[in-house]
């Protein structure tokens, strides 16, 4: 009856191969391939799980599954395309579905749990704040990597990418942009001054964004709060002397937008190699005194670093849904190869309601 057959008529037998990792699980009826993964103890990278941040994108090598909501609410028509489902909208549907995922850099810590309180909090923009939080001990992570918070008010941990560069013995304090999200309990209570004495819990590090290596030009794009895990796979870039071309296109609506310049221009100023910042507004007045690019930041694309081989220049993205797969859409219509792009996209609350 062969090796998945299940024996006196019950139903056959579902099994996940997950490659790096070569690990081989079971997915009972009525689970996700995420679902069971965890519960196996499988690490496969995850973030919300209702399939709207992408962190559970995996490539379908083998198999056949079946999605609880469309894939295509969270991945582009080209990862699609590609061979490309998100683990957590996924039931299998053969005896065997092989899929293969991007895991963490080889040298990431493992996560772990801390307790922090905040002792900082500075406005960037209207509703952007970078808050630094004072750990319980020091934490290691890898530069692009992100923390879950939680406090007792709020029900899921929000997770949030580290502003800074990482330190090789750890940090004891960290920093995170925090966009104001209305209505989201966690960010109305930061706003409002709240959580001023209030313990936070700390898990980390987690995630597979990180810089890879190689000395072909990088194209970075940055949107909002996305500026955050750039910045440091940028700045840590700089202190490493990592030679290769980087273009850093950052995109806002306006001028008053825009924050972080000044680590950005010295970022710029002794990058190892040739380094363009092209900052570009979508909504900015037609009669202000800005003179830079205006419209959307993922159009520039050819504009920050004219003349190159695309083929063999990598992406990382930062920042809203929305600007993610445009940015996926200009960087594969100039020839840069999808398994060379890599990103982080920023959901909320607000982008889980709309999901069916």
């Amino acid at each position: 009856m062969g090796l998945f057959k299940s024996m006196f008529g019950q139903k056959e037998a579902k099994f996940v191969e997950v490659a790096p990792f070569g690990a081989r699980y079971e997915v009972p009826s009525g689970q996700t391939m995420l679902e069971a993964a965890l519960a196996n103890g499988v690490p496969f990278p995850h973030n919300c799980t209702v399939g709207t941040c992408g962190s559970c994108k995996c490539k379908l090598k083998a198999g056949r599954v079946n999605a609880l909501t469309d894939f295509g609410y969270t991945l582009s028509q080209q990862e699609i395309a590609a061979g490309f489902i998100l683990a957590c909208q996924a039931i299998p549907r053969d005896a065997l579905t092989q899929v293969e995922v991007e895991s963490q850099a080889l040298d990431a810590p493992a996560p772990e749990q801390f307790v922090g309180k905040l002792v900082a909090s500075a406005a960037l923009t209207h509703d952007i704040v970078r808050i630094t939080v004072e750990l319980d001990r020091p934490i290691r992570f890898i530069a692009g990597q992100y923390a879950n918070l939680k406090y007792p008010n709020i029900r899921r941990a929000r997770n949030y990418s580290f502003a800074d560069a990482p330190d090789r013995d750890g940090r004891s304090s960290v920093s995170f942009f925090i966009r104001k999200v209305p209505g989201g309990a966690f960010t109305e209570d930061l706003f409002a001054g709240r959580l001023q004495n209030v313990p936070l819990d700390i898990e980390g590090p987690h995630g597979a964004f990180h810089l890879h290596p190689g000395s072909t030009p990088m194209i970075c794009i940055a949107g909002g709060s996305g500026l955050a895990p750039l910045l440091s796979l940028l700045e840590n870039g700089r202190k490493d002397r990592v030679k290769r071309p980087c273009a850093f296109l950052f995109g806002a609506r306006t001028q008053a937008d825009l924050y972080g310049l000044e680590q950005i221009q010295q970022i710029a100023a002794s990058w190892a190699d040739k380094f363009v910042f092209l900052p570009v507004l979508s909504h900015e007045p037609a009669d202000s005194s800005w003179t830079g690019a205006r419209g959307l930041v993922t159009q520039f694309i050819t504009d920050a670093m004219p003349g190159i081989d695309w083929s063999s220049a990598e992406g990382y993205m930062c920042g809203p849904p929305g600007m993610i797969d445009a940015g996926i859409a200009s960087m594969t219509e100039v020839g840069m190869q999808l398994d060379d792009i890599y990103y982080d996209k920023f959901t909320d609350e607000s982008h889980i309601a709309k999901m069916p």
